[in-house]
């Protein structure tokens, strides 16, 4: 039997590569460097199916240069990268890697909120640059995490996780999010704010957990900027369009909270001469919420799996856009096991 071609635009690693080379025939291009439309182009011709990283936009023009595709596996639990409708149009499905990433994410996302509050980043660059000659009673002050109330948007498998962490922490926890979560607010005493406007004045520290859809693009702008209080920090590691940057510049310009901490970006990667990178009160890191070695193995071990079982004839377990596959393979589907 004829194996079904996949193209993997970039570096994956070891693992996940055995195990694909195993199932499909593999146009591997070995590189770290996001490819160029036409090395897509190129990599997708006779391609059923492709395996990568959210950074490779599944577009019109890409589905009408490629039109034997069939699948494509991301290695990323968001999917904004996807234009679900243009897919649905080339009856192309799509597959994520949730789950997997959950607790690094989380791990990360504390991180940040203690680097920012604690000017942890600051406070290195002021030792190896030589700066630090003598004892100054108020040197690198922050703000306190421990006992503070933290304001989770987007209360997800990895906001519950970062509620976890708060708990440890001795902090309040409030949630805002489309559905309520009674089960999260059973095991972490989470409360439940209907109203956005209402977490962002009593919390802290706002977390920014949502996916990006057209419902949360800019969800936080000048007017939700505007109701945080003036000491709180405000913690983005959703995507970056979630919140708008102009916004909040004029935000830290103005004084109307005390500072970010930022993992994703509206432009990515961030320009150098950004206006984000010259203020000492943000916190900037190049989008590693996932970054480990175990769980990037994980992920794209996720994405293989998923993958793999679709050209087996298997409902792919992390399918996001279900109704293509039941075009495709019409009532089989239902007898078909996940």
């Amino acid at each position: 039997m004829t194996k079904p071609t996949v193209f993997v635009p970039h570096t994956i690693p070891d693992k996940a590569l055995h195990r694909l080379h195993a199932a499909c025939e593999v146009i591997y291009r070995d590189l770290r460097s996001e490819p160029t439309q036409t090395e897509l182009a190129d990599g997708l011709r006779g391609a059923k199916g492709m395996v990568c990283y959210g950074k490779i936009s599944v577009r019109e023009s890409l589905l009408e240069a490629a039109p034997q595709l069939e699948v494509v596996s991301n290695i990323a639990v968001g999917f904004d990268n996807f234009d679900l409708a243009a897919m649905q149009a080339h009856w192309v499905s799509g597959t994520n890697t949730p789950g997997v990433l959950t607790e690094t994410t989380a791990d990360l996302a504390f991180a940040l909120l203690m680097a920012a509050a604690r000017r942890i980043p600051e406070a290195d660059a002021y030792v190896k640059s030589g700066q630090w000659q003598k004892w100054v009673p108020d040197l690198m002050v922050g703000s306190d995490v421990y006992g503070k109330t933290i304001g989770i948007v987007g209360m997800g498998r990895i906001g519950e996780a970062v509620a976890r962490r708060a708990l440890g922490f001795g902090m309040t926890i409030v949630y805002h999010n489309r559905r309520r979560q009674p089960n999260a607010e059973l095991a972490l005493g989470a409360v439940y704010r209907a109203s956005l406007e209402e977490l962002l004045g009593e919390s802290d520290f706002v977390v920014l957990l949502t996916p990006l859809t057209k419902h949360t693009f800019h969800l936080i702008g000048e007017d939700e900027l505007f109701r945080m209080k003036r000491n709180a920090w405000i913690i983005n590691v959703a995507r970056g369009a979630v919140l708008d940057e102009s916004a909040l510049m004029k935000a830290l310009d103005g004084g109307w909270i005390a500072g970010a901490g930022l993992d994703v970006y509206e432009e990515e990667p961030l320009p150098a001469n950004h206006p984000l990178l010259s203020r000492p009160n943000v916190v900037t890191l190049p989008h590693i919420g996932s970054a480990t070695v175990a769980t990037r193995e994980n992920m794209a071990l996720t994405a293989v799996d998923n993958i793999i079982a679709y050209f087996s004839g298997r409902r792919p377990p992390n399918l996001v856009n279900p109704d293509v596959w039941e075009r495709r393979f019409g009532q089989s589907a239902e007898r078909m096991k996940e």
